[in-house]
């Protein structure tokens, strides 16, 4: 979308983003820098958004902090709703440094339910602009959707779709029939390893990025200011 510069300042700019953390027991070492990321996410965005002129009129973050629903259902999904800033800021941040990292069981984690319920998250609808971002951090790969002992979990959505072709469709691409995202607003940034899903993730579905991190390093490449400048560069 281009912006007039003549009428930008007219313009009501509406930010929806969805964070999906990996709480497990091998993303330790670097969840602390992502929780701080997390609860300074506001004040960047907005820095960055004065710069080029542009003033956010509605954010809103929602987070999923997911672990494995084979290893242990209880808590292997923690979710807050869409918080609005800075308003909510305050339940966000005592929402985000309860936070601990441990358990996860085998390698792959529940990712994609994770991603499964971001997608389906109330979107904001209204206002000028908009931009939709759901953002994966993890250092591991994803068991598929409604993995046998997933779905054995009393804890385990069960609204969710079916598999990958069935997630894909609410994506949405051109010709999709039952898409929830909007084409035009959306964005999904990974931070996660080269391994199922991710990278399948990555080659086809549209508007997504992906920055590789090394299973069992967690994250220590991750830089917050790649996230900042794919919302603020693309409203």
């Amino acid at each position: 979308m281009n912006n007039d510069d003549g009428y930008q300042g007219n313009l009501r700019y509406a930010v929806d983003i969805v964070l999906c953390v990996d709480v497990t027991e091998s993303m330790a070492p670097v969840l602390d820098r992502v929780k701080q990321s997390a609860l300074t996410f506001h004040d960047r965005l907005s820095q960055v958004m004065g710069r080029k002129g542009k003033e956010i009129s509605q954010l809103r973050i929602k987070l999923v902090a997911f672990r494995d629903f084979g290893d242990f259902a209880e808590d292997a999904i923690e979710q807050t709703e869409f918080l609005t800033f800075p308003g909510e800021a305050t339940e966000f941040d005592q929402f985000v440094r309860k936070l601990r990292a441990t358990g996860g069981g085998d390698v792959p984690e529940s990712g994609l339910e994770a991603l499964a319920l971001a997608i389906g998250s109330p979107w904001e609808k209204g206002l000028d602009r908009r931009r939709h971002v759901i953002v994966m951090f993890t250092d591991a790969p994803a068991h598929p959707l409604r993995s046998p002992q997933a779905v054995a979990a009393h804890t385990y959505p069960q609204h969710l779709p079916r598999d990958m072709d069935e997630l894909f469709e609410q994506w949405g691409y051109t010709k999709s029939q039952s898409s929830v995202m909007d084409n035009g607003a959306k964005r999904l940034v990974l931070f996660a390893p080269d391994a199922y899903p991710w990278t399948d993730i990555t080659e086809e579905w549209n508007m997504t990025l992906h920055f590789p991190s090394k299973a069992g390093d967690g994250l220590e490449e991750f830089e917050l200011d790649e996230i900042i400048d794919t919302i603020a560069n693309s409203l």
